[in-house]
Parts: structure tokens; sequence; C-alpha cells
């Protein structure tokens, strides 16, 4: 019965995908609507070539699959966001490589959101699907709620993605930072998102061992605060219900306000808490030792989502925005510098007595990085908020340098080192194919990663310095131009430091690759559920 109740939404997904595309006002909402129709006719034809059939699911082993389809997802993603950060890097450094024969498709105002959405959306949230379906999973002993749940999630995901990706492309974006898909995109987004919580909770209320993980409580906090986020800040009118274009429901200083609420907190929930519950599971079974302090993390944990939701005013310092609003998001931005701490001091004593695997293990040392990136930046995010310091800073490289230490040093690293250590256990193989070839991965992100950050810092300070310069007069004395050919050799090193990044990941897929297919498998799969 379910079965055709699946595939009559899944016809009539097609038939108005199929009607929408006919009268659609513009050519992104068009790609749109027909990848949706072909979307849903896949789905369709692959339940009706199963109707009858029985589950073959044991319910006493754990929904690995769509971990593994996760993991693939994640390397996927990653390559691809890296690759157009490294064309839109080159480009800024040589002009010339936006080719007029593309018609602007290649500009970069369409693929800058393209490049964040694959590396945070893409990237960053197919692995904290992944890593949550796999920690919820252990640490509850429990199978993943809701049957094929999901994978509803896993693949409304990668439609969502697509569907983000080809409207940027052809000119369809809400044009805010971090939330550029246009207002049907947000609806499926909402779908899935909903079906996540739903999975994630009724593995939670189903475990059978009685203590809730603070991985967990980590993951959690992220996923119903980025709902919140996403439904406060998204709200808007359609023109039309056959177009892309909407209206925004808030508009000048109050948008800006909510924008930057979900801004810096999409930061603060989907890149620093949702990451840190996966700091908090794969670091200590990859060091094998327990935390360093549970208590501590629990102090972490509530310290860090009372204090960060309130910090987003400080991206609008000397703006229309009220000058205390922008003063207390300072505040407690400067005040979140403590739990920050308070959490990477943990993960990084997590380490005690096993210290001697920094010599020998390249993934606990690609962890461990990760957590001195976060330590990093989360020094520098406080003290740029400080209004001293966000008068030179702000709007400039400076910024770029600090998102992308935070991103590709802590969010990249810990899901490099996430990878590494699932793959062997979820395709059951006996260890990852090449020690080396990690090594050589942490090596070249690590570099690019300190040619691209320290490039951008010397960039934006020097920027923000010509920016404020004046003659005895008080006249400016460098036109805009001026800073644009001063900082060409730092763009050229940002490009060097994208591409080394790059050529890591690559490493890192071909290496996953050779492990599925080339290492011997282990004597006996370990993915069975415990016994009540």
């Amino acid at each position: 019965m379910w079965d055709y109740v699946k595939l009559a939404v899944l016809g009539l997904i097609a038939l108005c995908a199929a009607i929408a595309a006919n009268y659609a006002r513009d050519l992104a909402y068009m790609v749109n609507a027909i990848t949706v129709m072909l979307a849903a006719g896949l789905a369709f034809l692959w339940v009706l070539r199963r109707v009858g059939e029985p589950n073959p699911h044991n319910p006493n082993e754990y929904m690995d699959g769509v971990v593994r389809a996760g993991a693939i997802a994640t390397a996927f993603w990653g390559v691809v966001g890296f690759l157009v950060g490294v064309v839109i890097a080159t480009q800024l450094a040589f002009p010339q490589l936006n080719f007029e024969w593309l018609q602007g498709y290649d500009n970069f105002g369409r693929l800058r959101p393209l490049h964040t959405s694959a590396v945070i959306f893409a990237f960053g949230g197919n692995a904290l699907i992944m890593s949550s379906f796999y920690i919820v999973q252990r640490t509850s002993a429990a199978r993943l709620f809701g049957g094929n749940l999901g994978w509803f999630v896993f693949w409304g995901w990668q439609l969502v993605i697509v569907l983000a990706a080809t409207g940027y492309v052809l000119g369809a974006s809400q044009g805010k930072e971090y939330a550029e898909p246009v207002w049907y995109v947000d609806i499926l987004i909402t779908v899935v998102w909903v079906a996540f919580l739903i999975t994630f909770m009724g593995t939670l209320f189903k475990r059978k061992e009685p203590h809730i993980y603070v991985a967990n409580w980590f993951l959690l906090s992220m996923i119903l605060t980025v709902a919140m986020l996403h439904l406060v800040n998204n709200a808007a009118i359609p023109v039309s219900i056959f177009g892309s274009a909407q209206v925004q429901l808030y508009s000048g200083v109050q948008d800006a306000m909510v924008q930057w609420w979900y801004g810096h907190n999409a930061v603060g929930f989907f890149l620093t808490a949702g990451f840190l519950g996966m700091m908090y599971y794969f670091v200590p079974k990859q060091a094998e030792r327990p935390v360093y302090s549970y208590k501590l993390s629990i102090i972490h944990f509530w310290a860090l989502i009372f204090l960060y939701i309130w910090a987003g005013p400080h991206h609008l310092h000397f703006t229309a925005l009220p000058d205390w609003a922008s003063t207390l998001g300072m505040v407690f931005s400067v005040i979140l510098w403590m739990p920050s701490w308070g959490g990477m001091i943990n993960g990084l004593m997590t380490l005690s007595g096993a210290w001697d695997k920094l010599r020998t293990d390249p993934i606990i040392r690609m962890m461990v990085v990760s957590i001195g990136f976060y330590g990093m930046s989360t020094f520098e995010g406080p003290m740029m908020s400080i209004k001293a310091v966000n008068s030179l800073s702000h709007y400039t490289d400076w910024t770029i340098g600090h998102v992308h230490s935070g991103a590709l040093g802590w969010n990249g690293m810990i899901t490099f080192g996430v990878l590494y250590f699932l793959v062997p256990r979820l395709w059951n193989r006996e260890g990852l194919y090449s020690l080396k070839l990690v090594s050589w991965h942490f090596w070249l992100a690590t570099i690019g990663i300190v040619l691209y950050a320290s490039a951008m810092w010397v960039s934006g300070i020097m920027e923000g310095l010509m920016w404020r310069e004046v003659d005895a007069n008080g006249f400016l004395v460098n036109a805009f131009a001026d800073t644009v050919v001063a900082k060409f050799p730092m763009y050229v090193v940002r490009a060097l430091g994208g591409l080394l990044f790059l050529s890591g990941a690559l490493i890192m897929c071909y290496n996953l690759w050779m492990t599925v297919r080339a290492q011997p498998a282990r004597a006996t799969q370990h993915s069975a559920v415990p016994a009540e």
C-alpha cells in the first residue's frame, strides 16, 4: 500500500514539474523544473520496479548504506567546490580568464555562490548528514529510524544542491550571503531538513543506550537551530509561481539584521556545532582515548549555544544598524572566545598519553591540525569583531583569509580525517590503501591553507591601510584601482594555495577509491545492532 502512495506522490510531482517547465518565466526556473521532473520520474521507476518485493534490510543491522553514499557524495562535492574556488581565485588574479564566449555564465558573481554553497552545503552538509547518521546509530545502539527516510534525506539533499547550483549559474539567486537559493529551493530544503530532524530524533528516542552522548547534543542543536535560521531568514513572497524571482519579507536594515543573524549563526551552528559533534566522536575513536573531560564538553556545549546566537550584529558595525545592537554583537563575540577555546582544549587534551600517535598516524595529525585551526579561527573572529579592528579589517581580504582558515583548516581537515576513519570501516576493509598518501594529502592541504590565509591576511591589512591613507589636506591618497593592482601578488599566492588544497583532495579520492577496490576485506563484519 505504501509503495502505491509513493508512486502517486512521485507521479504528481513529475506532472506538476512538467507543467511548471512549460509555463516557466525564466531559464533558471525552467531548467530547475525539468530537473525535478527527471528526478521524480527516475524515483517513480525505481519504486515501481520494487513494488511487492520483500524488505531486504535486516532490522538488527546498522543502516550503513546511506552513510556510504554520504561518504562518496562528501568527497565528490568537496572536489567540485574546491575546483570552482580555484577557478574564481585564478580569475581574480587574471581577469582575462573570464571568457566572453561563455556569455557571463562563468563570471565571479555566478561562480562565487556556486563555490560557497558547494563547499559549505554540498561538502559540509553531506559530511554532517553522513557523520550524524553514523554517530547516532553507534551511540544509541539502534538502527536509523524511519526505514528509508534516511535515503530521502540523502537524495533530497543532492537534489537541493543540483537545483541551487544550476540556478546560480543561470542567474537565479536571492543575493543573500550563504542563503542564495530561491524560494522553491528553500521549500525543498525545509522538507528535507525536517526529514533529517525526524530521522535523528527518532533514532535517539528508540536508543538502547540510556545516556545521550555529547556529540549528539551538538548535532541536534545544529539541526534545530539551522531549521529556525532558515525559516526566518528566507521568508519571501514569490513574484510568480512560475518564476524564480521573489520579494523578501523584510527590507533595509531589518533585512540586514536578519541576514547576519542567519549568516553568523549558519557559521556558528552548521560549521561549528555540527563539526564539533564530529570532533567529539571521531577524535577519541581515532586516538583510542576517552574525551579528556566530559564535564568540560557539557559546559562547552551550553556556553556555545547560548552565546553564539547573539553574535551576528558584529557584521554590521558602522552601518545603519543602531550602535547598541552592533556593540551587543561585539560583546557576545568576545565572550564567545572562552567556550570556543574550552572545546579546542578538550579536543587537544584528548590525546593525553597518546601524543606519540602524531608521529605515526597522519589521520590523527589531520584531526589535531583541524582543532588547532578551530582554536585560531575562534580567536581571530572575536578579535575582528572589536570595532577598532573591524574598522580596518571589514570589507577587505582579511575577512576572506579568516573565513578560509576556518572553513578549510577546521571544517575541511576534520572532514578529511573522518572520511579516512570511516571508509575502511564502512566497506569492511582491513585498512587504508596508503598512509603515505594520507601524509601527502596532509602536507599539501596544510601548506595550501597557510599560503591562502597568509596571503589574504597580508592583502587585507594592506588594503585596509591603503583605503584609510590620506594626504596633508585630508584627501584619500589611493583609488580603489590602486589597491587592486597592489594585491596582485597575493592573489596569485591565494590561487596557488587553493590549487595545493585541491590536489590533496584529489589524492584523498584516489586513496579512498583504492581502499575500497584493492584492500582485502576484514574477516568479520561489525555492523550488527546490539541485542536488547
